[in-house]
């Protein structure tokens, strides 16, 4: 039955993955948040394909900076830059630990470090440095902290998932196996479920950007090009411009949340060994 289950899911998820690929090549989408949902749609399926329609698609045409602009499809958008980057280094963590024989605490580390490694270096600060006003160096210190919490909690709610998983299919271990990638597909969309809150407050207080648009300057809607914490207007590879800074002091303190992130985290893992076979 297992068997049939993750043919059935691989299967939907080739199927949703071209979709996604082939739509949103005309979404007035910034170009890294195209590449981050066909991501997410590899890791998440159907699932993936469907909040990218729900979320990110534009409904009729000139309506995206509107329709993006609703708060929870901003968080959408920031919840999948994030599962999107840090998937990759997590990924290759899990492959890594399993050519190594890395168990436990060790391969969780060394996918904790590639994925935020992964997402902060790549997925955030140099694929969206020109939102830092095109400095490398100020794109990764405006972007530490966001990366940081939300990786917090992606591994926080993938870690027990997983470990849950493999202790009944033992073939999950070995990235040979369509098992493993069945179960690190469902711990990352696990890990996105509890990442949103987290991102949430990110989005609120102005420590991460959400969904944007982008549009070829001759392709401009009648719409206000708003939508929500970036504007992108111009051509179509152009970066979108915002600030990265906080204005004002956001409720509760981001030492209270980065707190509060690593207590998650150390309760994910905590978890997840407790799920272990004896």
């Amino acid at each position: 039955m297992l068997d049939g289950v993750m043919l059935l899911w691989f299967v939907l998820t080739a199927v949703a993955l071209l979709f996604v690929a082939v739509d949103i090549r005309n979404t007035p989408e910034s170009p890294v948040l195209k590449w981050g949902f066909v991501l997410l749609t590899a890791y998440t399926g159907v699932i993936g394909g469907f909040l990218y329609v729900l979320g990110c698609r534009e409904p009729l045409p000139g309506l995206h900076e509107r329709y993006v602009s609703a708060r929870w499809r901003q968080v959408l958008g920031s919840t999948m830059h994030c599962v999107a980057g840090d998937g990759v280094g997590i990924l290759a963590g899990a492959i890594l630990s399993s050519f190594f024989g890395l168990t436990g605490l060790a391969e969780i580390a060394v996918e904790y470090i590639l994925g935020f490694a992964f997402g902060w270096t790549i997925f955030q600060a140099l694929f969206m440095r020109d939102m830092a006003g095109g400095s490398y160096q100020r794109a990764l210190r405006s972007t530490f902290i966001s990366e940081l919490l939300s990786m917090n909690l992606l591994m926080a709610g993938m870690v027990p998932m997983v470990m849950a998983l493999k202790s009944f299919i033992t073939a999950a271990a070995h990235p040979t196996a369509p098992s493993f990638w069945f179960v690190m597909s469902m711990g990352l969309l696990v890990g996105f479920i509890v990442a949103y809150p987290m991102n949430w407050w990110l989005v609120a207080s102005h420590l991460k950007h959400g969904m944007m648009t982008v549009r070829p300057a001759n392709a401009v809607s009648g719409e206000s090009a708003h939508i929500g914490h970036a504007v992108a207007i111009g051509s179509s590879d152009a970066a979108p411009q915002m600030s990265m800074d906080t204005p004002g002091t956001p409720w509760p303190s981001v030492r209270v949340m980065a707190l509060l992130s690593f207590v998650a985290l150390a309760a994910g893992v905590t978890i997840g060994f407790s799920l272990r076979p004896a």
